[in-house]
């Protein structure tokens, strides 16, 4: 069973940085406090990253996804796993009613909670999630963050034909964890899917198998469902690219200053090999940036790598959707 609850609850020992990472009154001459903030597109890594950081530096995580803020759909939506997330803290993650609309305003309102208290705590906090308009409201369109803290991106990224294999290849993971149950549960007969949870790529795309499935022949259900998961990847894909086209956006216009971090080789390989990939192309270099970051004066430059516009590889209202979604 899939959790989403217990992480945000666990209860790690404090570590003092040096520099201080703590909350004081607010002083336009001291020392601003950190975040490193994770980001990239869908299936990418970046909750593994996010943990593995969380795990080396005493750090607290705050979930920038916008479907994962609610409570119910883990499996549609992706959650960590109680053992996924190794005891480390993590902030807006299953805590909203699924019927509501979440906001970036709101995003903005919570997650700046949830940074002050991580950095009271004297704990690192980090922002992970693909949800670019939440993290722009939060960093860009926040006067007071900006006054408060300095900022470290981590860009986590792979090819996308790579990437739409992974995807693939999760939503048949996905088949088999439950998610025609799970998504039943959430099945609307009038089809409105466009307030809260049920905007999630898994819900809408079912709604045709759920309006037939008691009513049609066996071979006739099959063919139904076997359209709505390949709805489901089919959407998925495009969501991963619309996200990666804001990502760049971000850094092209807000001369945001990302550190580009491959994770192809990786997702590659298999077992011990890919663990040994994701720790010296992801992992291990993100860890060394993270502690420039928190402990020298000196920051190196970050990496940037450009990267030509992506076609989403299709035009229509669907498009439109998951475009819009991805912001």
């Amino acid at each position: 069973m899939r959790a989403s609850f217990s992480c945000k609850q666990a209860a790690q020992p404090l570590v003092n940085f040096p520099g201080g990472l703590r909350m004081e009154p607010f002083n336009p001459w001291r020392q601003k406090d950190k975040v490193v903030i994770v980001m990239g597109a869908t299936g990418t890594g970046k909750s593994r990253l996010s943990i593995d950081l969380a795990t080396r530096f005493q750090a607290e995580i705050i979930n920038c996804d916008k479907m994962q803020v609610y409570k119910g759909l883990d499996i549609v939506t992706n959650k960590v796993t109680e053992e996924e997330c190794r005891g480390v803290p993590h902030h807006l993650l299953g805590i909203m009613d699924p019927n509501v609309d979440f906001t970036a305003s709101d995003f903005r309102h919570h997650a700046s909670m949830a940074i002050a208290s991580t950095v009271r705590a004297n704990r690192l906090p980090i922002i992970a999630g693909g949800s670019n308009s939440y993290i722009k409201a939060l960093v860009n369109d926040h006067i007071e963050f900006n006054s408060k803290y300095d900022c470290c991106f981590l860009w986590v990224d792979l090819s996308l034909r790579v990437l739409h294999s992974f995807v693939s290849k999760r939503v048949n993971r996905m088949m088999e964890a439950g998610l025609i149950d799970e998504v039943r549960r959430f099945f609307n007969p009038e089809g409105d899917y466009t307030r809260g949870i049920r905007r999630a790529i898994g819900v809408p795309e079912m709604h045709q198998y759920f309006r037939v499935e008691s009513i049609v022949d066996d071979i006739t259900r099959a063919r139904v469902l076997e359209a709505s998961i390949d709805q489901i990847k089919a959407n998925t894909c495009k969501l991963a690219c619309c996200q990666l086209q804001n990502v760049l956006r971000l850094q092209n216009q807000l001369k945001w200053d990302m550190y580009h971090l491959d994770a192809t080789e990786a997702f590659l390989k298999r077992g011990a090999e890919s663990d040994e990939a994701w720790e010296r192309l992801v992992a291990g270099p993100s860890t060394m940036i993270v502690e420039q970051f928190l402990y020298e004066q000196d920051f190196a430059p970050p990496i940037t790598v450009p990267r030509t516009s992506v076609a989403l590889g299709s035009t229509g209202a669907t498009a439109t959707a998951v475009a819009a979604a991805a912001r």
